[in-house]
């Protein structure tokens, strides 16, 4: 290894998506040539700002979408400035000069001094990277600046916006693009009346005609989001209690108790200028990302590159592969000549795909539309010179990867232009791996080239689809590239191993699931220790205990014999660990409604035990942040409450609309429904965790539609079961299982469906994954129909694990064990809540 002081010094000021995807790039090519520094002006290390909006609407916690944890920068050797704002380059000294953020309730504002009392920071380098990123654009509206008015770009924005949505009824989001409506979406979560305002006179105008802008406003407008097009905001109005409504352009007026702005983004590039570097629209870079200075370079969204800015993943991803060739010197001559722009995403659940032009450009373009209004599908083509020119894909999304592949690769088009939508009538794949050029994207959700696959391949035994996996990461976003990883697999080397790891239900055990099941009940195994003596030749795997456990409780819910060390540290102590070695603590609110005696005794543990952070949750609860290990028995016992299983993987919560009590649109008691099925499955154990809800109508106010089991009230006193929503990092509408007439046919459906998909499903495999491997079709015959026989079997199964509850907090009187709250474990969870960031 070379020694630090004898590496090249660089400093990349940016912590984003951006930044950190070049340090990892570089690593991997060189990971001795640079004495890293980062400077990051929010004070956590790199997350997925793709994901906000589940984290404004609850269903991530903001430490789930952290791509590169705190922990990671220290593992490599990179130290990392965490709020501290680059201010500029000086280019004669050759540092670069940062100033700390103070983080207040509203804004970063920048200190005097940092916290050592120097006015600035100033590293060395020899070589600089810029990676700023973007800020939002915020229009020219009166009154847009104050207390009611947000921002929508960071973790922080998430946190704000979602504590003043309690206090409010109506909320207006300006800006009808991606990012905007992925705000609106997050908003639905908070029980506020949202507005989507846009400009233009569609959604989505930059990536969809006006055909398709229409068809996804209806469905928007479906799940009861309203949608103003054509407008423009003069003025936010506001009292002495905050904003009371907004003023258009055209003197009409709209009542609302906040906004929301996510109107587009501008580079950020005050750091570029401050430091004498050519700017224009953006920072303007060579082909080989270097800016006007030789030894400064940039990429990302703050970057203009041949009069082009970027604001999607793609080409980033491809800018940080090239200037990671450049400056570990495993290809100096690389360039980057621009990217063709498509993306693949889902909008309210709604499946999308964009690329190229929208609209023909001549007479002598072809155009191919497909329309499907009923369904909301529509597909539309745009061939030019027989080579893909533009494509929009809404609702059904299946052609989607070919179709991106032959786009970027400009392979041209079958004569028969419908396979490109509907497939080849021979069922002959339109696109072969092997004639994709090298530097073709095979994994779009990971950014993985063909070349890196070939690579891994060739020079790192990499014999299967699964160890590809693992050494590039191709496939394992959506997994939609897997088919084009196997056909490389079989160009380099004639055929595809099998490798059958790549099966097993825990890596430590070589079964997989099914007979893995079986060998545990032909041999009556109740341990986690035993299976590892029967099954795998006594050797024991620390990674495998976790998913062992949860199968032998789904096994034998009475007779499991538990042992503390096949437990992960927050099912050791009942709650969720936290970044500080803290814990959080979310007692049951059973479908949200509480008590005044519960709040009470709430908020005396809250003042008795010093609570940092007393917080409500996207399930509708109450979490207790901050907690110390050693307290948490004397939480449990003062509280009197039973847990709410927020730190395992089992049944959570089910969250519901207020149902026919309040509400006028109220069709069928989802709150009276929704405490029901928590009673019934409270604390039942499965593959992963599990989020339902219940809507008293179809408007969706508690996002039923995309939760793992969701039940929707509708006309005639009736419930439609949804099952494999998802809310998350992949979203994804639930499909219809079945309709069923009263509430105790809701609970024996889902009872059915928790306990196949606890049966079935493999570890770690969320219900939108199982639904969709299974099939809605398959599932419908086998719990609705009873194809199988298995009806009244899995009935009885999901009783007896229900019977078999009991509340863990009544341990906290007799720990397990002596240290189980106090002693060494703490050094433990300090070290597991640091690697995790």
């Amino acid at each position: 290894m070379t020694v630090r002081g004898q590496r090249r010094k660089l400093v990349v000021i940016g912590n984003g998506m951006a930044g950190a995807r070049v340090v990892e790039e570089i690593l991997d090519r060189a990971p001795d040539a640079f004495d890293i520094t980062m400077f990051g002006a929010e004070p956590y290390g790199n997350y997925n700002r793709i994901l906000l909006s589940s984290v404004l609407g609850g269903a991530e916690a903001p430490t789930e979408i952290f791509m590169n944890p705190i922990g990671w920068y220290r593992d490599n050797g990179i130290r990392l400035h965490a709020g501290v704002k680059a201010s500029r380059i000086d280019r004669r000294s050759r540092v670069v000069v940062g100033r700390r953020l103070r983080k207040d309730a509203l804004a970063y504002t920048v200190d005097a001094a940092d916290e050592d009392g120097a006015a600035e920071i100033e590293e060395p380098y020899d070589v600089v990277i810029i990676a700023t990123g973007s800020r939002p654009f915020v229009p020219p509206v009166e009154g847009i600046e104050g207390a009611g008015a947000f921002l929508f770009r960071t973790i922080d924005d998430c946190a704000r916006i979602a504590d003043y949505a309690r206090e409010c009824r109506h909320a207006a989001v300006i800006g009808g693009g991606l990012l905007g409506l992925e705000a609106a979406r997050g908003l639905l979560t908070h029980d506020v009346e949202v507005t989507v305002l846009e400009a233009a006179p569609q959604l989505m105008a930059a990536q969809l005609d006006a055909e398709a802008g229409k068809m996804l406003r209806k469905t928007i407008e479906g799940i009861g989001i309203r949608v103003m097009c054509g407008v423009m905001t003069r003025r936010v109005a506001r009292s002495d209690e905050g904003v009371t409504h907004l003023e258009f352009t055209d003197g009409n007026r709209l009542e609302t108790d906040m906004v929301v702005v996510s109107a587009g983004i501008r580079p950020i590039t005050e750091v570029a200028s401050a430091s004498g570097l050519t700017v224009e629209r953006g920072i303007v870079c060579d082909d080989r990302m270097q800016t006007s200075d030789p030894s400064v370079f940039a990429l990302g969204e703050c970057v203009e590159h041949r009069g082009q800015l970027y604001g999607l993943v793609e080409p980033i991803w491809e800018q940080a592969r090239t200037l990671a060739d450049v400056l570990s010197g495993v290809r100096p001559d690389a360039v980057y000549t621009g990217s063709k722009l498509g993306t693949k995403l889902k909008v309210m659940g709604v499946e999308l795909a964009s690329m190229g032009e929208t609209a023909p450009a001549s007479e002598d373009d072809e155009v191919i539309v497909y329309r499907e209004p009923v369904n909301g599908i529509y597909k539309k083509l745009i061939v030019r010179d027989h080579r893909i020119a533009g494509a929009i894909l809404l609702g059904d999304t299946a052609a989607a990867d070919t179709l991106m592949q032959m786009y970027m690769a400009g392979i041209p088009a079958p004569e028969r232009r419908a396979d490109l939508l509907f497939g080849s009538p021979t069922g002959v794949g339109l696109l072969q791996a092997a004639d994709l050029p090298d530097n073709a994207q095979i994994c779009n959700c990971n950014g993985v080239s063909k070349s890196r696959i070939v690579e891994a391949i060739r020079n790192e035994a990499c014999q299967s689809v699964g160890k590809v996996a693992a050494a590039t990461k191709a496939g394992l976003g959506c997994g939609s590239c897997k088919s084009l990883v196997a056909q490389l697999l079989e160009t380099c080397l004639g055929e595809v191993a099998f490798d059958p790891s790549e099966h097993y239900y825990v890596p430590g055990v070589p079964l997989e699931k099914s007979r893995l099941v079986a060998e545990i009940r032909n041999r009556g195994i109740k341990s986690v220790s035993e299976v590892f003596r029967q099954l795998a030749g006594g050797r024991e795997d620390p990674d495998s205990k976790v998913g062992l456990a949860s199968l032998l409780k789904t096994l034998w819910p009475d007779e499991y014999e538990d042992e503390r060390d096949a437990r992960f540290v927050n099912d050791r102590v009942h709650a969720n660990i936290q970044k500080d070695g803290t814990f959080s603590v979310v007692p049951r609110i059973y479908g949200g409604v509480t008590t005044p005696d519960e709040l009470m005794r709430i908020a005396r543990v809250a003042v008795k035990y010093a609570v940092p952070m007393v917080k409500l949750t996207g399930g509708q609860r109450i979490d207790l942040l901050g907690i110390r290990r050693e307290d948490l028995p004397g939480v449990w016992k003062d509280l009197g409450m039973p847990s709410g299983h927020a730190y395992t993987k089992a049944f959570r919560t089910c969250k519901s609309c207020v149902g026919t009590d309040f509400c006028r649109y109220g069709l069928g008691d989802s709150i009276a429904l929704s405490q029901k099925i928590e009673r019934r499955f409270q604390g039942v154990e499965s593959p992963h965790k599990m989020k339902l809800a219940t809507a008293g109508c179809p408007r969706n106010c508690s996002e039923a539609y995309v939760k793992d089991v969701g039940a929707v009230a509708i006309e005639g006193g009736r419930w439609e079961l949804y099952v494999g929503g998802a809310a998350g990092g992949s979203v994804r509408k639930g499909d219809l299982l079945h309709t069923v007439d009263s509430h105790d046919e809701v609970l024996r459906f889902i009872g059915r469906f928790i306990q196949y998909y606890r049966e079935h499903g493999k570890y770690l495999e969320r219900t939108y994954g199982f639904v969709a491997r299974i099939g809605i079709e398959n599932l419908r015959k086998i719990l609705v129909e009873d194809s199988l026989g298995v009806g009244r079997r899995l009935d009885a199964d999901i009783r007896k694990a229900v019977d078999a509850y009991q509340d863990p907090w009544k341990e906290a009187d007799a720990p397990a064990y002596a240290e189980q709250f106090s002693g060494p474990g703490l050094a433990h969870v300090l070290e597991v809540a640091e690697n995790n960031g």
